[in-house]
């Protein structure tokens, strides 16, 4: 008989344990790359919506989307400045 479930080592493969561990833990550069293209997404959105959209934006609704445009682009050179040192 046996006493208690034993540990996970002992019925998942090594293969795969490796392989979930390095999906599960991306490395720093690639969470990066998905800062930055959220980033990239929210300026072509922003801008998307000001030029298709812009005749029919309250003045305030245009200010926010400029602003956001603003924030995001600032932020994404933050960031790829950092990445350039």
């Amino acid at each position: 008989m046996m006493s208690g479930a034993g540990s996970p080592t002992d019925y998942i493969p090594k293969p795969i344990a490796e392989m979930t561990m390095q999906m599960m833990s991306p490395k720093r550069s690639v969470i990066i790359d998905m800062v930055m293209v959220q980033l990239i997404s929210a300026i072509l959105l922003g801008l998307g919506i000001l030029f298709f959209r812009g005749n029919e934006l309250t003045a305030s609704e245009t200010s926010t989307y400029m602003i956001g445009v603003f924030i995001s682009f600032m932020l994404l050179t933050s960031i790829y400045a950092r990445i350039t040192r």
